[in-house]
């Protein structure tokens, strides 16, 4: 089990994970970080989420992946 911490940046604004998740693999990893992106955008502010992305850490703050939004979002139509 790894500790992973899910920090969320747009071009206007930070959010901080401060207490992360334990995972099992980079797999597990991923699907958690669609999962808070699916659970942001179906939030009930009007916030434009095409913006934003996902940056995945462990514990020494090393960036292990972006999941950038616009990728669970998808294209809009």
């Amino acid at each position: 089990m790894t500790q992973v911490y899910f920090h969320c940046s747009s071009s206007r604004e930070v959010r901080i994970d401060r207490s992360g998740e334990s995972v099992s693999d980079l797999a597990e990893a991923r699907d958690r970080a669609a999962g808070l992106v699916r659970s942001l955008i179906t939030g009930r502010d009007a916030e434009d989420w095409r913006d934003w992305v996902v940056h995945v850490s462990d514990d020494y703050d090393d960036e292990i992946f972006v999941l950038p939004f616009a990728f669970v979002l998808g294209k809009p139509h």
